[in-house]
């Protein structure tokens, strides 16, 4: 069932499209207001899938209308309908939003093609916003801890900015997180997220990995083959342990990163990017810019803003909300019934020694939730949960 509100003062306007909307389809369900203001008080109460608003209205316009609405419920697709002397406002309009316009008395092919594109549009909207949740969901930072909390505030200032972000801590403690929550919370969001693990890529195709080649560059570039700072081209590029990228790669990425351009191996072409970098390191990068490992030039690109994420043996206080959190997502997964944790038997997962930080916490709950009892408890833990 489609929402679609006509906001037009001419009463014999309201009834023609009303009337062939509802003959189009009828699960439309169409709803009339007399005016701008009137208007307005039912977009506050409803949520629409479709407004069809009038440009020249008394009380209030369609163009304050449509910036109105813009403001409250930016999702909403807006056709603003228009009069012979009205075309060259309303093509204006369409710089500030609209979807479309159709003129008077409206073609009911152009109308109805017009209702149907900005349903399909409304509907890929909501749908994305959807998926963005779960995704979202997927990357919840739990925890409530002075360190999280310092973190959370941090990307919350950071986020909204182009700073480029070095996130520093142990293996296991989500520091990708933090880079999807600086991802998700910036104005790139609508962009592309592109993760590279510089340890997982052999030394000798790192390069070819974050810039690309052409056809011919090495033995096995059979084609010409786009690199990471490409693909994440308007939004942002995330570089996992960062410490571990070879010296000569990290000299194109200083480049990349002070000029906005790349060129693919075994071309001298230049290409520019528009690109956000967010870095993430276990190593101590001082460490390994005196031992020659690491470029210092490098590092003081990326780490404008420092944010260290804790070891999980610096925020016991988390563990009861990390084992309720992770023992809803293990049944949601495996689909079984969510099993609880007796106070006992989170107690003593707080006295653990986590060596393996959170990724080791989810793998003991996942354990425990298979071979423990319908309630887990302080026994299964040391049965099951021992190292």
């Amino acid at each position: 069932m489609s929402k679609i509100l006509i906001i037009e003062d001419e009463a014999a306007i309201r009834r023609v499209l009303v009337k062939i909307l509802t003959e189009e389809n009828k699960d439309y369900q169409v709803e009339e207001a007399e005016d701008g203001v009137a208007g307005m008080e039912k977009l506050k109460d409803t949520d629409y899938d479709l407004v069809l608003c009038d440009i020249k209205m008394p009380k209030m316009d369609g163009i304050e209308v449509l910036e109105a609405t813009k403001k409250i419920k930016p999702e909403i697709p807006i056709v603003m309908i228009s009069g012979h002397g009205d075309l060259d406002t309303a093509v204006n309009t369409m710089r500030l939003g609209a979807f479309d316009y159709i003129s008077k008395p409206p073609d009911l092919n152009r109308l109805l093609n017009t209702v149907r594109n900005a349903l399909d549009r409304k509907s890929l909207v909501t749908e994305n916003t959807m998926l963005k949740k779960k995704v979202s969901k997927k990357y919840e930072m739990v925890g409530e801890s002075d360190a999280i909390s310092k973190i959370k505030e941090i990307i919350a200032k950071v986020a909204p900015t182009e700073a480029r972000v070095l996130i520093t801590g142990p293996n296991g403690t989500g520091k990708e997180l933090v880079a999807h929550w600086i991802h998700e919370k910036s104005e790139r969001s609508k962009g592309a997220l592109v993760e590279v693990n510089c340890a997982a890529i052999p030394a000798e195709l790192i390069e070819s990995e974050l810039f690309g080649h052409v056809k011919g560059a090495f033995t096995s570039a059979v084609k010409d083959r786009a690199g990471k700072f490409e693909a994440a081209n308007g939004g942002t590029l995330f570089l996992d342990e960062v410490g571990d990228m070879s010296l000569s790669a990290q000299a194109k990425v200083l480049r990349a990163l002070q000029e906005s351009k790349v060129s693919r191996v075994g071309n001298d072409k230049d290409i520019k990017v528009d690109v956000r970098v967010v870095a993430a390191t276990n190593k101590d990068l001082k460490k390994e810019i005196e031992q020659g490992n690491f470029r210092e030039d490098l590092y003081h690109r990326l780490a404008v803003i420092l944010i260290r994420v804790p070891a999980l043996n610096e925020r016991r206080d988390d563990i009861p909300l990390l084992v309720s959190h992770f023992a809803a997502k293990i049944a949601q997964e495996q689909g079984t019934t969510l099993k609880t944790f007796t106070d006992d038997a989170v107690k003593k997962l707080q006295e653990y020694d986590w060596t393996g930080n959170i990724r080791e916490l989810r793998n003991v709950i996942e354990r425990l939730i298979i071979l423990g009892s319908a309630e887990v408890s302080e026994e299964d833990v040391a049965l099951f949960a021992s190292k």
